[in-house]
């Protein structure tokens, strides 16, 4: 019988056959001639593809992904081989591990270093990580416009996650000149290879009309797409589009599903209008208790429209179950017919 540690070391051992597989099969350009005054660059392309080999080993164990134990300390003795020996991949997940502390204790200006080495030979990931150590200001003065820089370099690529943050950047004047046409525009790109918070705002910028003509359908179709994977600021604007019946019929049922959704992952403006819609029995039964439950959490999450409904509440001794409050004031306070967009810089550093 083969045991998972026989397994291990037979997983380990076809990686480094890969390696070694990898390194026979490099060849000697045409034009390369065997003799002492122009050796062939066999070491060198073998020893590019070892360490690129490497690299992608570390991954699979700082992922503990193909079979392979999580074990941070194998992966970090595998990138920083790989990372001497010039690989920009291993160089990046390197710098993500002093980030994090994985493995190693944090050090921002060892991530840095790793990042400035992987970004300089056009690493589209290091490129982005590099952008978000200026933008938050970790091992480096905070500096937008160069935050900028390095998610413009990566985003030109096609890499997802810079066009994203690079359109939020646009759309708060963030390192740049406000801009909703061109924070559009790379919403638009990070959009359509399936970045959520991309979808997100997208859907947001077609339902208030922010740097586009207003447009419902679209609207409703990026946020639907957002929505689906779990982007709790899509289900809160679908929850609201349902709630008003903006370009769709008007269905609570529709928008109490959402709202819930939205609700169960802490979106405090979701926790309010679901309260609400409890307080109301609009959608659901009506349940003053888990409504002003749902407003108290909203509330301490800073939401202002739960204080003021809180407030408005106590203020009239309607704040039990036994009492009555217009149902017309609750629904004043909590419906909101604009769209919100997606947190800012919501993305982790990419291995």
């Amino acid at each position: 019988m083969i045991t998972q540690l026989t397994k291990t070391r037979l997983i380990a051992l076809s990686a480094l056959l890969e390696i070694i597989v990898l390194a026979g099969c490099a060849q000697t350009p045409p034009t390369a001639h065997l003799d002492e005054g122009n050796p062939p660059p066999l070491q060198t392309v073998t020893q590019a593809n070892a360490a690129k080999a490497m690299g992608e080993l570390g991954l699979k164990y700082i992922m503990g992904i193909d079979g392979f134990p999580k074990d941070e300390a194998k992966a970090n003795e595998l990138f920083i081989i790989a990372a001497n020996q010039g690989d920009a991949g291993a160089q990046n997940s390197l710098g993500v591990t002093y980030s994090k502390g994985e493995g190693v204790d944090k050090n921002d200006a060892k991530a840095l270093d790793w990042y400035q080495k992987s970004a300089a030979q056009g690493f589209a990931k290091a490129q982005y990580n590099l952008g978000l150590m200026y933008v938050n200001g970790q091992g480096v003065v905070k500096n937008d416009a160069k935050a900028l820089e390095w998610f413009q370099k990566a985003a030109t690529q096609g890499y997802a996650k810079a066009q994203y943050n690079l359109g939020l950047m646009y759309v708060n004047g963030q390192g740049v000149v406000k801009n909703d046409a061109k924070a559009l525009e790379w919403f638009q790109k990070a959009a359509a290879q399936g970045d959520a918070n991309a979808q997100s705002n997208l859907g947001a910028m077609y339902r208030n009309g922010e740097g586009v003509s207003k447009n419902d359908a679209k609207a409703l179709e990026w946020l639907q797409k957002a929505a689906a994977q779990g982007e709790a600021n899509a289900q809160y604007n679908l929850g609201s589009i349902y709630y008003l019946g903006q370009g769709v019929v008007k269905n609570d049922a529709k928008a109490f599903e959402w709202f819930q959704k939205a609700t169960a992952q802490g979106d405090a403006m979701a926790q309010t209008n679901l309260g609400g819609m409890y307080y109301t029995g609009q959608g659901v039964l009506k349940n003053k208790d888990k409504a002003i439950d749902l407003f108290n959490k909203a509330a301490d999450q800073g939401d202002k429209s739960a204080k003021k409904i809180l407030a408005y509440l106590y203020d009239n001794g309607h704040a039990s179950e036994d009492t009555v409050v217009s149902d017309d004031k609750t629904r004043q306070l909590t419906s909101r017919p604009s769209g919100k967009r997606a947190k800012n810089q919501p993305q982790e550093q990419s291995k």
